[in-house]
Formats: structure tokens, sequence, C-alpha cells
């Protein structure tokens, strides 16, 4: 299986795959935007991942439309995803401000500590994501007390998965 093959059956296509069931392909998806949006915020540049993370964020929670038959195109997720940040408040800027903040104090060096607030918030975004296009493909929509509920959840779980990888990482590197 070639590269491309592996990405379109992993990620561009996956909403297509018939061997896994829809909890399982955003399950995948999620992990991977996680992963993905974590080793882009190890990078030292103080608040350049908001304008990283989001469209890289907007892009995986397009797949996850999509895996549900829900049409969106990055722009429209990047959309939903202010909508969002609208709905759960000012959290999420807070959030963005410390991670710059660290990277300038820490000179850059504190790239993996970053690891577990970034998984957090992308793992999130992606858990109200599938319950946002979830409902959306059903007819619903769910209200703002709803969706910052599946949030903060969500972001706490996040944040335990991201330190756990960021223990991983530690112990492959010897440290």
């Amino acid at each position: 299986m070639s590269i491309g093959d592996k990405i379109k059956k992993e990620i561009t296509e996956i909403e297509r795959r018939t061997d896994i069931s829809d909890e399982q392909k955003v399950s995948h998806i999620t992990h991977i935007a996680c992963a993905t949006c974590a080793g882009v915020a190890i990078q030292p540049i103080p608040f350049a991942d908001i304008f990283v993370l989001t469209p890289i964020q907007a892009y995986f929670a397009s797949r996850i439309a999509a895996i549900h038959g829900v049409p969106v195109s990055e722009s429209g997720a990047i959309d939903w995803i202010k909508e969002t940040m609208g709905i759960v408040g000012l959290g999420i800027i807070a959030q963005q401000i410390a991670i710059g903040i660290w990277k300038v104090v820490s000179f850059g060096l504190g790239g993996l500590l970053t690891i577990p607030l970034v998984y957090g918030l992308t793992y999130a975004i992606m858990k109200v994501a599938n319950a946002y296009f979830s409902a959306k493909a059903r007819n619903q929509k769910l209200g703002d007390e709803q969706i910052t509920a599946i949030w903060s959840s969500a972001f706490k779980e996040g944040k335990k998965k991201g330190l756990d990888e960021e223990q991983n990482i530690r112990t492959r590197k010897g440290g």
C-alpha cells in the first residue's frame, strides 16, 4: 500500500471504510488530530499555535462531519470552530495565551509540556464536533449548555490522555 493510499484509508477518505464502525472512525480521526496538533505545538514559536492549530483542527472536524454524512468544507469547519469558541467562552483564548507565555518564559524549551494542554484542547474540539455533526445528521441541534458540558468533560479527559502521551514520549526519549 502506497503512502497516498494509506492516507486516504486512514484520513482523507475514512468515511468510506466499511471495515470499522463510525465510532471507531471518529476515535481514529480524533487521535490523529490530537497527536498532530500536539506535535505541531512543540515548535518553539510563541503565539503561533492558534494560527496553525485552528486550520488543522478544522480539517479533522470536517472529516468527522464526513463520517456523519454532513457535508462541511474546511472553511465551514473553521466557522464552526469559531462558533464553538464563542459558546465555550474565553477558555480557549486563555489557553492559547498560556501556551504562548510558557514558550516565552521557557525560551522554547518547554515544548513537551504543551502536549497535555494542546492534546486536551484538540480532543475537546473533536468530541464537540462529533456530538454536533452527529446531531446535525439527525436534524437535531445541540444547545449551548450541551456543548459546554461536552467540552468541559472532554477537555479534562483529553488533558489526561495528553499527559499519558507526554509520558510515553519522555519514556521513549529516556528522560
